[in-house]
């Protein structure tokens, strides 16, 4: 096994960092790795915002549910759909590409791209002993954190990273079992196989809540996802896609 794939399988969320911050090294080596990914027709339809002002922090900090490591990391950086430069192009070069911008599939491409350079910025994180941290919670006010980054029109801030040097690290979290996720040929369907499947795995993640080193619990998968679930959650995301020009075709 390779450094590489030793890296990738050693993956965990770290939520608590030492005061060190990044050097300006590290986070050019972060971001110029994140470029490296892939990208849709080499569209690079996404940027990448570096969090330095304390204030900003703080109040990202708020609107992602006061989650102190959003303040308290070495780096925070956040990962935006981005189409606003491809406007610009437009512009420069005389074309109609407005309605092309609009559509559904580019704001499937710019989430793609966004998400594919996070994970390069993930690895190269953590290949060089930093944790890393992702940050969904930004999005339970986009429009807020449209005014904190003051993000111009089709500019989406999908969630942000926090980065460091690990103070404390947690146990893996068990994934779900290979066979559930990997499908050969066709979808395994079967309600019954499933839901046993399913069943095993709560007993894994059950046990791993039980003896973890902070906040034990009892709790299974199913359980986690169904409560979540049940609850509708930022519901304001359609109405900030629109009001930052997608969704019109």
């Amino acid at each position: 096994m390779n450094e590489v794939i030793e890296t990738l399988l050693n993956h965990r969320s770290v939520r608590d960092f030492t005061d060190e911050k990044l050097t300006d090294e590290q986070i050019q080596t972060v971001v110029e790795s994140a470029q490296r990914a892939s990208t849709s027709s080499f569209i690079q339809a996404y940027s990448i915002i570096g969090v330095t002002d304390e204030a900003k922090k703080k109040r990202l900090a708020e609107i992602a549910g006061d989650q102190s490591y959003v303040v308290e990391n070495g780096h925070f950086f956040v990962f935006c759909a981005d189409l606003h430069r491809h406007e610009m192009i437009g512009e420069l070069q005389e074309a109609e590409v407005s309605a092309t911008l609009e559509t559904d599939e580019k704001l499937l491409v710019a989430v793609i791209d966004a998400a594919l350079a996070s994970q390069n910025a993930a690895v190269a994180a953590e290949s060089m002993g930093l944790g890393i941290c992702y940050i969904g919670g930004i999005r339970n006010d986009l429009f807020a954190v449209k005014e904190v980054l003051e993000l111009p029109e089709r500019v989406i801030p999908l969630f942000g990273m926090a980065v460091g040097v690990p103070a404390t690290v947690e146990d893996q979290k068990p994934r779900l079992p290979f066979h559930h996720v990997y499908h050969e040929n066709t979808y395994e369907a079967n309600p019954e196989r499933i839901k046993q499947s399913l069943s095993d795995y709560d007993a894994l993640i059950h046990d791993y809540y039980m003896v973890r080193g902070s906040n034990p619990r009892k709790d299974t998968w199913t359980g986690q996802m169904g409560r979540m679930l049940s609850k509708s959650t930022r519901l304001d995301v359609k109405d900030f896609l629109k009001a930052q020009g997608y969704l019109k075709q």
